[in-house]
């Protein structure tokens, strides 16, 4: 048994279980994959960064404490894509509403905190480029559950955390064939299947299939 504290609640669940052959394998694809595509990620990322610092005042880069794997915090990175210093309990109730109710997960329309350069790179998810530096450290991986904030975990029933027990990915399932079309549920039942498959052929395909998601914007808020 795997036992965790998020702020002072402490739940305890018995993780889903990996196959070791499988977790090396899934690394080894995460470095080789990342590392081939580097120089386009550096390409990419050297003009998001230009446009972000033309357009606002503040850092390139936003770093944020997120749960991984098994309820382990970690500082996960993405292009600024807000005001600095913008009311973080605008997206805090947004996702508690969300989850509470069975809303789907679109994000806020016209969200004023968010900048002219921000709308355009969260779009097309170039905001979350920087996170390949994350999934080269291990603490993501290229396809997973997307990595939750502490106030969202905070809520989770015994079920919900099922999807900590891997390592949180850049991208999954429900975001090649949801995004902002599912609710907190359907999400979470996706990264549970996924998990539970471990199959490689079957990370490698949602891989290919973020690209297109990715171009054509498919799903974004």
């Amino acid at each position: 048994m795997a036992s965790q504290t998020i702020q002072s609640r402490t739940i305890t669940v018995r993780p889903l279980r990996f196959d070791p052959s499988y977790v090396q394998a899934k690394r080894i694809l995460d470095i080789v994959f990342t590392l081939l595509i580097a120089p386009l990620v550096l390409l990419v990322g050297s003009v998001v960064a230009l446009c972000i610092k033309i357009d606002s005042r503040g850092p390139v880069f936003y770093r944020q404490t997120r749960i991984g794997r098994n309820g382990v915090e970690f500082r996960m990175l993405k292009f600024r894509s807000m005001y600095v210093n913008g009311d973080e309990n605008v997206h805090r109730r947004r996702i508690e509403e969300m989850m509470r109710n069975g809303q789907t997960l679109d994000k806020e329309r016209n969200d004023p905190r968010v900048t002219r350069v921000g709308r355009l790179i969260r779009r097309f998810s170039l905001d979350e480029i920087p996170q390949f530096w994350n999934v080269l450290m291990g603490d993501m991986t290229l396809v997973g559950p997307r990595p939750p904030i502490s106030y969202e975990v905070a809520l989770y029933s015994e079920r919900d955390w099922l999807r900590l027990s891997g390592r949180p990915g850049l991208t999954g399932t429900w975001q090649v064939y949801g995004r902002s079309t599912v609710t907190f549920t359907d999400m979470v039942e996706m990264d549970i299947a996924y998990l539970k498959e471990q199959s490689l052929l079957l990370a490698i395909k949602l891989i290919l299939l973020t690209i297109p998601v990715m171009i054509f914007g498919k799903g974004a808020a």
